[in-house]
């Protein structure tokens, strides 16, 4: 314990010891723009500052995406107030002892104006002048505009990037985990722009100052050397304009690199991996581009007035990589045709058995020639991605395990044509285009833009195909953009719900009781077989997954069949009394956005007349009503849902427990999606209202 509590305190002083020392290099660089530096302490800030704008370069050159170095604003106003900050210190040391020598603002200013001015201060003002146009017009530039649109297009597209999330999160291909972290990457992406944008005013800033200072040096320098130290003009010029440009330059060419760094980090945005990868894998990848470099060198070597032999070198160079790069992807080519010959000849043509073609798929897709790339084409196909996320879904929402999907091609069907079939039989078709999205008005008005009128063929919505190029359009007008992929799933999401009753075998009802947590074990085997078999529990599920009630409180559904058994063996009547144990779930399922049950209940009469058309003793009462009076009844039904969805709602049909299920089963046939409960499944803390009342 005294050991891990002698640790964290070791890291915590250490980090505190950071903090501190980055609050002391902050109030450092204020005071050096306060007070004079001795030439030693300023050759080593010059050296730190060098080293610094290295370090920035070298980590910009080796991160895989930008948000890894999102702190390089900061890092950049850092860079550049050191910078400042340093060149106040030399210019208080140039103006007070430049009359001593070349040495009097330290070694590190006199090295670079020695080095490269050569005792020519000519040649030190164009070199100087020349970095300093370099950096300010052409690469601060440059980045500073690269960030500004990155900002706006990234500002821009964003609603259209949280949709796709939303998209991806809804079909079950990511998680709430991972689809946090794309919002909270999306998020960084947008600030870091706009951050860079900002903080490339810094670096053109640096630029400017720099040039107002070298001028400010030079005359003030001279000045002060003539007219207060008796220097004569040569001395004077000498001497103040070999600190002056030594001074620049030991700043400027810090200020180039962390420029250089600047624009290589926002001009790889979109590029993956470090900037070697991205430069050489992206060049190497077009070996004929190489070799015709390779071709115009050559000729340019035979130009007359040409000096011939730096240009057959390049051309020589050029070539050889460009022969070296088509041989390795020749020989890569032979060696995967090899590859897939030996495993083609390894493999034994076995004859397939005859009990394989009595097996029956029971969800099969199949595809028209022309929405093959959905599945075979990575970056146009998510369509088995989304079918893996929908197995998922369907298993949090329904407690439904989904059999497995084939997809397979149809040549018989037209090219953008596919079939969904349950158990062999077609159980729905749509025909889509691949190239295309699928654009929908929620409002249900006329959609503008230019595309192929069409319907949705889920729900059979007017719709409209358009080309990607709109889709931040649509995104912007408030539409509904969907792409192939993603229409087809829907559709199969549809169908499958429709169907789930015949998908839900006894061998699925048997592993559901199988993957039951080992603690409702005893429960199972108490319920199966002695009160109910597994073909009866079988029959109870089907009837509630018809009616889209999930199964995934199992153990609930199996207590409440353990009580039903009790007084009936009558499957209706089972399932009746595990609805209303089942009250919660199925209120909650159908509260809308108000925190409301919407209703719509059956008048006293019509209670009264499905009661008494009731025929039978016990449990097997059927249902026996005049024709005429169903009609009524069926008429009665449409025009209060259809005064409903005029506005805007869907309410639940209310009936009194003895009569639900036989009025359900005559409002499956002509409005399906109609939901149906009972009086016992309204949970006493449900809240209610309402709307209207069938008479």
């Amino acid at each position: 314990m005294a050991e891990a509590a002698a640790t964290n305190g070791s890291s915590g002083g250490f980090r505190l010891r950071g903090d501190i020392i980055f609050a002391a290099g902050v109030i450092g660089i204020l005071i050096a723009l306060v007070l004079p530096l001795p030439s030693w302490l300023l050759d080593a800030c010059l050296a730190l500052s060098l080293t610094f704008s290295v370090l920035i370069l070298m980590t910009v050159l080796f991160i895989e995406r930008p948000l890894d170095l999102s702190s390089f604003p900061t890092i950049l106003l850092v860079a550049t107030m050191i910078r400042l900050s340093l060149n106040l210190a030399s210019t208080r040391l140039i103006l007070a002892h430049g009359y001593e020598g070349k040495s009097a603002a330290g070694h590190v200013i006199e090295a670079f104006g020695g080095f490269v001015m050569q005792d020519n201060f000519v040649i030190g003002v164009i070199v100087f002048s020349i970095l300093t146009i370099v950096n300010f017009v052409v690469i601060t530039k440059g980045a500073g505009r690269i960030a500004e649109v990155a900002a706006r297009f990234s500002l821009d597209a964003m609603p259209g990037k949280q949709m796709a999330i939303d998209a991806d999160l809804s079909a079950g291909l990511i998680d709430e985990k991972e689809a946090r972290q794309r919002r909270s990457n999306l998020e960084q992406e947008s600030t870091f722009f706009g951050s860079m944008d900002g903080a490339a005013k810094f670096v053109r800033g640096d630029a400017v100052a720099g040039l107002l200072i070298v001028f400010i040096n030079i005359i003030a320098g001279m000045i002060i050397g003539m007219v207060q130290k008796d220097l004569s003009f040569d001395d004077a010029a000498n001497f103040y304009t070999h600190l002056t440009i030594g001074d620049g330059l030991v700043t400027q060419i810090p200020a180039l690199i962390v420029s250089v760094a600047s624009g290589m980090l926002v001009s790889k945005a979109g590029v993956q991996g470090s900037s070697d990868k991205a430069l050489f894998a992206q060049l190497s990848k077009y070996p004929q581009a190489l070799v015709m470099s390779s071709g115009l060198m050559v000729v340019l070597a035979l130009v007359p007035g040409i000096p011939a032999f730096p240009f057959l070198v390049m051309g020589a160079l050029a070539g050889f990589f460009g022969y070296q790069t088509l041989q390795t992807r020749s020989k890569a080519e032979v060696a995967k045709v090899q590859a897939e010959k030996a495993a083609a000849a390894k493999a034994p043509v076995a004859e397939e058995p005859i009990s394989k073609a009595l097996a029956i798929d029971n969800i099969r897709v199949e595809l028209g020639y022309g929405l093959l790339p959905l599945v075979n084409n990575p970056e146009k196909g998510k369509l088995t991605e989304q079918i893996k996320g929908l197995r998922r879904q369907l298993a949090e929402d329904m407690g439904f395990i989904l059999p497995s999907v084939r997809i397979q091609d149809n040549l018989q069907l037209p090219a953008n044509t596919y079939v969904v079939r349950i158990k062999e039989i077609e159980a729905g078709r749509g025909d889509i285009r691949p190239e295309m999205l699928l654009c929908m008005n929620p409002q249900g008005d006329k959609i503008d833009l230019p595309g192929e009128q069409t319907r949705e063929p889920t729900f059979g919505l007017p719709a409209m195909w358009i080309n990607p190029d709109y889709r931040e359009e649509a995104h912007f007008r408030g539409y509904t953009v969907v792409d192939p992929s993603t229409v087809v799933t829907t559709h199969i999401t549809e169908i499958i719900k429709d169907n789930m009753q015949d998908l839900l075998s006894y061998a699925e009802t048997q592993k559901l009781l199988d993957e039951l947590p080992k603690s409702h074990q005893k429960l199972v085997a108490d319920v199966i077989p002695s009160k109910i078999t597994v073909t009866g529990l079988q029959r109870v599920l089907q009837n509630l997954v018809s009616e889209r009630v999930s199964i995934r409180d199992l153990p609930t559904i199996l207590e409440g069949v353990a009580e039903a058994t009790g007084f009936t063996t009558n499957i209706t009547m089972i399932t009746e009394h595990v609805r209303a144990r089942l009250s919660r779930q199925i209120c909650d399922q159908y509260t809308n956005k108000t925190g409301f049950v919407p209703l719509i209940t059956l008048s006293g009469e019509w209670e009264q007349s499905f009661a008494q058309a009731l025929v039978g003793q016990g449990d097997d009462k059927q249902l026996a009503m005049p024709p005429t009076r169903l009609q009524q009844f069926i008429q009665s039904v449409r025009a209060t849902y259809e005064d409903m969805a005029m506005k805007g709602e869907t309410p639940v049909l209310l009936t009194s427990p003895g009569i639900r299920p036989y009025v359900r089963s005559i409002i499956e046939r002509f409005r399906p999606q109609t939901i149906v409960m009972s009086q016992n499944e309204i949970h006493p803390r449900a809240k209610i209202r309402t709307f209207a009342q069938i008479t």
